[in-house]
């Protein structure tokens, strides 16, 4: 396999699926809720066929919240799958605050080998792959045709952050009893502690680029709400590690309900 074609392929289907969701972010959108009650618009549709339509191309199986009634019986013989959220923090979308993304993750035998997150609204890019780190482009609107000119103009992750607090990535309003443990904890570890709200996979990213430290999740995720994220915070030196357990965050496992984790 050329993993290499294949990241490209994953940015460039990112940066139009973006696009075709910054086409319904300007419109007077409507809003469905799906069975578990969640938020879809067609922001959510329309970038999960634009991403599909390049994906497929590549032969290899995909999997997709919009899509996600394959059987474990189907999906468990995958040596290699795409994992992909087309619309990352639809709640976030619907609120108008750009803090959404579009999530696309190529899974290996369980494990997040390459990692694409695009903020639209934003135009950030994170990128991540085995063997070539983990890296972010900021104002990133067009499709790419080399891989290696890409990196050039890139960041490597993470980024260099002078501070003199310890910052976890949570939400200050939903903090569950064991986050709020982990939070008291830290401050005896580190005095200055600060929590940053941030939307999305963004929380992820923002451990991989070295501007918070912790991200806690001790509440219910779906495996492509993190497949992208985990291969970014990983390639970046960090670990998305099972709630007390030294045990990685594995992929496309029977339920595709995430373990709790922390990603440090």
């Amino acid at each position: 396999m050329n993993f290499n074609e294949l990241l490209k392929k994953a940015i460039n289907a990112s940066i139009e699926g973006g696009h075709a969701i910054k086409e319904v972010y300007a419109s007077d959108f409507a809003v469905e809720h799906k069975d578990d009650k969640s938020p879809l618009t067609l922001a959510d549709k329309n970038c999960n066929e634009v991403i599909e339509q390049h994906l497929k191309e590549t032969g290899i199986p995909f999997l997709s919240e919009e899509g996600a009634k394959i059987s474990f019986s189907e999906r468990k013989d995958w040596q290699y799958s795409w994992l992909v959220d087309p619309l990352d923090g639809t709640k976030e979308f619907v609120k108008r605050n750009g803090e959404f993304t579009v999530n696309i993750a190529l899974i290996h035998n369980g494990n997040p080998i390459m990692g694409v997150i695009y903020v639209p609204v934003k135009e950030e890019l994170y990128f991540a792959l085995e063997g070539l780190g983990s890296y972010k482009i900021s104002d990133f609107t067009n499709e790419i045709s080399d891989i290696e000119e890409l990196i050039s103009k890139a960041d490597v992750l993470p980024i260099k952050n002078e501070r003199d607090s310890y910052i976890i990535v949570g939400s200050r309003s939903h903090m569950s009893a064991e986050t709020e443990a982990f939070f008291e904890q830290k401050k005896k570890e580190h005095g200055n502690v600060e929590v940053m709200a941030v939307g999305s996979s963004l929380k992820l990213c923002m451990v991989a680029e070295g501007k918070a430290d912790a991200y806690p999740r001790y509440g219910p995720t779906m495996e492509w709400d993190t497949g992208a994220g985990h291969a970014i915070v990983k390639y970046a030196g960090f670990s998305v590690k099972q709630y007390k357990s030294s045990e990685d965050v594995v992929y496309n496992k029977e339920n595709l309900l995430n373990p709790w984790f922390l990603v440090n």
